[in-house]
């Protein structure tokens, strides 16, 4: 039987999976595009050299277009919070609100974007493809390597690269964002729900009585504060 040289085996086998990445990633983005609001509980990991060093958990609610509210639970109650023209991180033990215009803000949860503006991957990666070296947190998914333009257009600055894990079904299941100084932040994803009822003023920070409000750069890991 007549084989194919090696370099064209390989050739065959990466326009495939290239192939493969876009069709799964093409309805990962057709899905959430669909959706107007959307609401899962997440955790949220931080680690420093491989080393698991805290967890966080909660609720996440997002509504389009360009709005989302995370409510952490566990450990410490906290709110972050996009309205559409500010970015908002409330410290309820601390009666502080940190506050920053939205276009200003440089935050980690870039990559997920794409879940409230009906923004394709492709806008935010340069280059989307899989992973294989990346073992999936359940069995049947799919990771997927996202090379993010804001890092390559920063000077002097490395490529950053995001790996996206999406299921069967076509949802997000969890976000791994490298950090600086060997630190990394993951992101799991749960029990997703779509089109679910939320009231607009659920995406409106109303300040407490005696909260102070700070404008400012926000903590780089909601939770961490020394």
């Amino acid at each position: 039987m007549l084989q194919l040289p090696r370099f064209l085996l390989f050739l065959s086998l990466t326009i495939t999976a290239a192939s493969d990445a876009e069709t799964l990633v093409g309805r990962l983005e057709a899905r959430y595009r669909a959706a107007r609001t959307l609401e899962a509980t997440f955790l949220e990991r931080y680690r420093e050299n491989g080393r698991e060093v805290r967890v966080e958990a909660g609720k996440a609610y997002f509504l389009r277009p360009g709005k989302m509210r995370w409510e952490y639970e566990k450990p410490e109650k906290n709110m972050f919070l996009v309205d559409g023209k500010f970015v908002w991180f409330y410290a309820p033990d601390d009666h502080t609100a940190t506050r920053m215009p939205a276009k200003k803000s440089d935050d980690w949860r870039t990559p997920i974007a794409f879940l409230t503006t009906g923004m394709k991957l492709a806008r935010i990666c340069s280059e989307v493809g899989p992973a294989p070296d990346a073992k999936p947190s359940k069995a049947g998914n799919e990771v997927y390597r996202c090379t993010l333009r804001a890092a390559e257009d920063e000077k002097g600055g490395a490529a950053q690269k995001v790996l996206f894990e999406i299921s069967p079904q076509s949802e997000l299941a969890r976000i791994v964002i490298p950090q600086e100084a060997g630190m990394q932040i993951e992101f799991e994803f749960k029990d997703w729900e779509w089109n679910p009822a939320l009231a607009k003023r659920l995406f409106q920070f109303e300040p407490p009585p005696g909260t102070v409000i700070v404008n400012g750069l926000l903590p780089e890991a909601p939770g961490m504060r020394q």
